[in-house]
């Protein structure tokens, strides 16, 4: 579980981060959406103990990040999947992690099989494409099958058999009862991966709630719809979760579905406008 209380982070006169307070909580992949800039990685690299808060507190697994005895057990990351010396191959760069912090040799081979690199294993890690080196970061990640990922941009250069094999893998880790907490400045990404979703934008928190409320909520409150026979139209839009009313102006007020659905269930010759 990932704590974060009143979190503030700044450079000199710079505040990449202000007063963030949020949960990440086990057995669900947890979303952090914000735009370039919002503040996303900077936040991420504290929950990793990499940078230091200025003000605040983060805690991981109960402990802050950095008094954690065995660190890779508790919390793996992945910030920059570039961050590989470029001549180690992808087995002798995550071989040098597992003997430095005590995880045994075979777990090597399980991440590199997990991840889908066991035919590049062998290959210099500086000449992998994007895609390559992302699962090369998520293999770090999960080298010490820690109770926490996170990961920043996962799906940044993968190709579309990628992208369903990262979501799977995020859905499998969650079942697993882990923390997971993901990041992307794509809500397309995020409402088909997450079902939990922290949005930031300037440092700040925007929301702390569920995709589907969030997506909800965004969603415009009517479409105002015309047409010649506003009964029969009325008629084909009305279900359980549509909700159809007659405006002063003749139109009718229709909520719970989107403008461009509304004009797909009616007849030809209707039209609908927000």
């Amino acid at each position: 579980m990932i704590e974060i209380h009143e979190l503030t982070k700044r450079y000199g006169p710079t505040t990449a981060v202000s007063d963030l307070t949020f949960n990440v909580r086990p057995g669900t992949v947890t979303g952090f959406l914000g735009p370039n800039g919002a503040g996303k990685s900077t936040t991420m690299r504290m929950i990793l103990g990499l940078d230091e808060p200025t003000s605040g507190s983060v805690t991981v697994n109960g402990r802050p990040p950095r008094a954690h005895a065995a660190p890779l057990h508790e919390v793996g990351g992945m910030l920059d999947p570039r961050a590989v010396h470029p001549p180690r191959s992808a087995y002798h760069h995550l071989l040098a992690l597992a003997q430095t912090t005590g995880i045994r040799r075979s777990r090597v081979d399980e991440v590199i099989d997990a991840v889908g690199l066991r035919s590049v294993a062998g290959r210099p890690a500086g000449k992998f494409s994007l895609g390559m080196a992302q699962r090369l970061g998520i293999a770090a990640a999960l080298l010490g099958d820690p109770a926490t990922v996170v990961l920043d941009e996962p799906v940044n250069g993968l190709d579309v058999e990628g992208i369903r094999w990262m979501r799977g893998m995020l859905g499998e880790l969650a079942a697993q009862g882990k923390t997971v907490f993901v990041s992307s400045h794509l809500m397309s990404e995020i409402a088909q991966t997450a079902t939990r979703l922290i949005v930031i934008g300037k440092g700040r928190l925007i929301a702390d709630t569920s995709v589907a409320e969030f997506i909800a909520s965004a969603a415009p409150a009517s479409v105002r719809v015309r047409s010649s026979d506003l009964s029969a139209l009325a008629g084909r839009l009305r279900s359980p979760d549509v909700t159809v009313s007659f405006a002063d102006d003749g139109a009718l007020l229709v909520s719970g579905l989107a403008a461009e659905r509304s004009s797909r269930r009616s007849r030809p010759g209707c039209s609908a406008c927000c």
